[in-house]
């Protein structure tokens, strides 16, 4: 009825869209069928994939140099510098978990963007007005060869706190809805635009990066060696015009319908609640259910069959309203499915949030220098990790995957859960170049007596540091690209905000344990009279053995997570 509506007309000159040109599943803005010759597809994606570049320049405007900012203007010590930007970054990534379940369960994704976007305005204008406010400087701190910190005001400190947190707000629940909303606007069903959504993961990512880059050639740059109020002012523009530009997609998105009623979230829920209640019930009793609902023997069945407990009431009978699906258990299966392998990438989070703290502050203390007149800001390194994902990305899509095609049959090479091991292989490598150079740069401090001069530059140039960015960046190529596409596709589909920022709270729990460990090494290691391995002079201090310690636990992890990947059994 709906269709005919849509594309009924008095007029003869107008033809209709024919029935099998519908997407399923699908809507447009007014809740009509919506056509595919019409909507969505690369167009629509093009809007959103903008107001994701936008999104990444303005985070990452924040995010790449924000240990600089607290160790300069605020005055705070590496170590606590270092714990205040995990503390940050895992809240900004566990926030998607909201964000996801007020997308699925409330708003949608689309109003969930939008309502993102201008908290990110309130945010970022805010954070500029903190800026702008006085503060002491390294200039007004003593000269000394001992590196001390200043005390900042105390209403710029809290202005900047409460923006920095409504930032992460904002970006939880902006993160799970823009990518998964990107991916609804290609049609699974349909050959062609399934493999446009395979490849959408990959130039999804790519111009995420391209952001990102611009972001650390330019804005690093200007807070660096002009205004840190411009550096935060530029990313609060740069959101304003990309929400307007997402606003004229409006009449070219596919929106999907809610096929339940309920919510996915009460339906996984009620799921693992009755199958808690039913703890007792008889093995045989469960066996006879199954087979008066046809459940027929298969792995995905087979695994978690505690939770084939659910389709029965707690009290045996089948009341209505209290006993679970057949479908609602399956989907409780994929999610739980999930928890091996989330766990298991832990500590590859752990290793990425080091790009960003300890690698920028061993930039620092190393020669910048191009010329006489210029220094290259140290967060601008970072660059190189998306540098390196700009190049790589086209080549992994155009030229791996097709031969790996060719070998395995495969739509996409090599399945995901390959993809994301190929990237925590290569994850090891890099903090084992990050702990060799940091050897080499101890070395030559020492060689030019510099140990107890933090303040003088050492003598070793930082393009050395250049080999464990460009890993970080092949190795996110795979690791990240491919945990985005399998908690994407290894959830039900009403539940696919809520499969995205499971990949995102990776990073947050490891943002976490990473700020624990810090903190929890720099009380064991340091002391009256000692140096602890982030001492404030990190030539007293030993970077080189925390790295080497995250290469180890990588290891580990690896070997955990290659067990889970071989025993997973993919949701179809």
């Amino acid at each position: 009825m709906a269709i005919t509506g849509a594309s009924g007309s008095d007029s003869p000159d107008v033809q209709a869209p024919l029935l099998y040109d519908t997407v399923e599943g699908s809507v447009d803005h007014k809740g009509r069928p919506v056509y595919k010759s019409n909507s969505g597809g690369w167009r629509s994606a093009s809007f959103i994939i903008g107001v994701e570049v936008a999104e990444r320049f303005a985070f990452y405007g924040i995010s790449s140099n924000l240990i600089t900012y607290l160790t300069g203007p605020l005055g705070q010590s590496t170590a606590t510098a270092a714990e205040n930007v995990n503390a940050w970054s895992g809240t900004a990534s566990l926030l998607p978990l909201l964000g996801a379940f007020v997308a699925d369960s409330f708003l949608g994704r689309f109003r969930t963007i939008v309502v993102a976007s201008l908290t990110y305005i309130l945010g970022l204008g805010l954070l500029t007005l903190s800026a702008m406010l006085p503060s002491f400087s390294a200039s007004d701190c003593p000269s000394t060869n001992i590196i001390t910190s200043c005390s900042a005001n105390p209403l710029q400190v809290v202005l900047f706190f409460f923006s920095l947190y409504l930032v992460a707000l904002a970006q939880g629940g902006h993160k799970p809805c823009v990518q998964a909303f990107g991916a609804d606007q290609f049609d699974g069903q349909d050959p062609k635009e399934c493999k446009a959504k395979s490849s959408f993961f990959n130039w999804w990512y790519f111009c995420m990066c391209s952001g990102t880059l611009l972001t650390l050639l330019v804005l690093n740059y200007i807070q660096d060696n002009l205004n840190w109020a411009l550096g935060f002012g530029i990313p609060c523009i740069m959101m304003v015009i990309a929400l307007i530009l997402f606003l004229l997609g409006t009449k070219t998105y596919r929106y999907s319908v809610k096929v339940e009623e309920k919510s996915a979230f009460l339906r996984i829920g009620k799921v693992f609640v009755a199958a808690i209640k039913n703890w007792r019930t008889s093995s045989s009793a469960i066996a006879l259910e199954e087979e008066a609902r046809g459940m027929l023997p298969h792995q995905c069945s087979e695994q978690f069959k505690f939770l084939n407990k659910a389709l029965l009431a707690p009290n045996g009978s089948k009341e209505s309203g209290k006993v679970c699906s057949l479908t609602e258990v399956e989907e409780a299966k994929a999610v739980l499915r999930l928890v091996p392998i989330w766990a298991t990438c832990l500590v590859y989070a752990v290793v990425y949030a080091q790009s960003s703290t300890f690698f920028t502050k061993q930039g620092v203390t190393m020669d910048r220098s191009i010329s006489l007149s210029f220094e290259v800001p140290p967060a601008a390194l970072q660059s190189f990790i998306s540098l390196a994902i700009v190049l790589f990305i086209p080549i992994y899509d155009r030229v791996f995957v097709p031969i790996a095609r060719a070998l395995t049959g495969k739509p996409s090479g090599i399945t995901m859960l390959q993809r994301i091991g190929t990237g925590m292989f290569l994850s090891v490598l890099s903090m084992a170049i990050a702990a060799l150079i940091e050897i080499k740069r101890l070395e030559v401090a020492r060689e030019y007596g510099l140990i107890d001069k933090p303040n003088v530059t050492v003598p070793m140039s930082i393009w050395w540091l250049v080999p464990q960015y460009v890993m970080f960046g092949l190795a996110d190529v795979f690791t990240m690209v491919g945990l985005q596409e399998f908690f994407y596709d290894q959830v039900p589909s009403e539940l696919r905000s809520v499969g995205l920022s499971l990949y995102l709270s990776i990073f947050g729990v490891g943002s976490f344990i990473s700020s624990f460990l810090v903190s929890a090494i720099e009380k064991a290691t340091g002391g009256e009279g000692h140096d602890s391995w982030f001492a404030n002079n990190l030539n007293r201090g030993h970077l080189d053995y925390f790295y080497w310690l995250l290469a180890a636990l990588s290891i580990v992890q690896s070997v955990a997570y290659l067990y889970f990947a071989k025993n997973y059994v993919y949701n179809r």
